[in-house]
């Protein structure tokens, strides 16, 4: 049986190959460029209110404030923003996707950082469906009884809620805002969250891309 090798491609798939990888070059540096660009922020701009939110814990709930949310000594926190509104049954499948992905990766992320979980819905339903979609490292918080979401532009005047993550700094006993990034970078711009989500990069590697595929809450089933 004759054996497979690239070397047996032809001509034209090779040119255009080679084409596609200087193009993935070029993007690979132009992504550690914005990289970059983004770790060059000032941490400037102080947080003038410890957020409150809500835990849910054994016996009831508690309370935790956004500057106990950090590793002792301080540094910085990352927090996703969830797209789940006190009104809706469910929340955002592809919300849900994102955080299947954080959960998955947190014990070798929280090494360098800890991220948590934000969302408006009271905090014994933020707990409920993340013991059912099983994760185990994601802390999931409750903000529904503070402006969090409003003042980092993830709810609009409406009340909708939107996706993002932020990154805050602990310095000095002073909490700091660096960065704050929404899956909406603007009018016809709506996948500013994609490269955090294997599902969506791996699907771009197919013939006919992400297609129609969009998330779903229980999973979906196996490709036809």
């Amino acid at each position: 049986m004759e054996r497979f090798s690239l070397d047996s491609a032809s001509a034209e798939y090779k040119r255009r190959r080679e084409e596609l990888r200087q193009a993935e070059i070029a993007l690979k540096d132009r992504r550690e460029a914005v990289a970059a660009l983004r770790r060059a922020l000032p941490a400037d701009t102080p947080v003038p209110e410890d957020y409150a939110f809500a835990e849910a814990a054994a016996g009831g709930e508690r309370t935790v404030r956004l500057s106990e949310l950090f590793a002792p000594g301080g540094g910085a926190l990352i927090v996703d923003h969830f797209m789940w509104a006190p009104g809706d049954d469910s929340p955002c499948p592809m919300c849900a996707m994102w955080a299947d992905g954080y959960d998955a990766v947190l014990p070798q992320l929280a090494r360098a950082v800890p991220m948590v979980l934000a969302a408006k819905k009271p905090a014994a339903a933020l707990r409920a469906f993340a013991d059912r979609r099983g994760w185990t490292a994601l802390r999931v918080l409750s903000s529904g009884a503070s402006t969090f979401n409003a003042d980092f532009g993830m709810e609009d005047a409406a009340g909708a809620q939107l996706p993002g993550l932020s990154v805050f700094l602990k310095q000095d006993l002073r909490v700091f805002h660096f960065y704050t990034s929404s899956a909406i970078m603007g009018d016809g711009h709506y996948r500013g969250l994609d490269l955090y989500s294997p599902v969506w990069n791996l699907l771009d590697l197919l013939p006919g891309g992400r297609g129609d595929v969009m998330p779903r809450i229980d999973g979906g089933g196996p490709a036809a």
